[in-house]
């Protein structure tokens, strides 16, 4: 495990982990809880997150990178701005949970072009679905989703509900690695 890693894998253990019954967004019930939003929206953490996913891009042809509201919105923010501060930017988007009943109504915000290779990420999975949203989303613009993309793998589904759509679901850690 390179520093970064290891660096990382500390910030999520000290900050971002709780232990305690929780209701997660799937409606399972958890002995504990991954907020990646505390290390998301840390300055070393955003930026920590925001290297380890562009080196995993590196070479896939990405166009795009986009995620679903909330968890995936500070991740964009940070791969947008250390993308362009090393000399190769790389837009992104962010999935609305629901699209817009006003002005535009657009169900995505950002310069998402047709056509374009992408890289869909999100902070913690558990059952793939708010990927799959993101996935069947970009997929109506005849995108072509190269990678997916996770910070945290609950181990709990996703990976086999990206594989059943013919994707292979990448984690920076596992639950595993977590020790929970």
């Amino acid at each position: 495990m390179d520093d970064k890693r290891k660096r990382l894998l500390e910030l999520v253990k000290e900050s971002a982990l709780s232990i305690g019954e929780i209701t997660l967004s799937s409606g399972k019930k958890s002995s504990y809880y991954i907020d990646c939003r505390r290390i998301t929206l840390d300055p070393e953490g955003a930026y920590l997150v925001a290297k380890i996913l562009l080196d995993m891009f590196h070479g896939k042809g990405i166009d795009a990178v986009g995620g679903l509201t909330l968890g995936a919105d500070p991740i964009l923010g940070a791969l947008a701005a250390v993308s362009f501060l090393e000399g190769n930017p790389i837009p992104t988007f962010i999935v609305r949970k629901t699209s817009k009943k006003h002005g535009t109504r657009n169900a995505i915000e950002g310069r998402l072009k047709e056509g374009s290779r992408v890289a869909v990420v999100d902070d913690v999975a558990t059952t793939g679905n708010s990927l799959m949203q993101v996935i069947d989303t970009v997929e109506k613009m005849d995108c072509e989703v190269r990678k997916v993309v996770v910070i945290v793998d609950r181990e709990e589904g996703a990976k086999k509900t990206m594989a059943r759509r013919g994707y292979r679901m990448e984690s920076v850690f596992s639950r595993r690695e977590l020790g929970v």
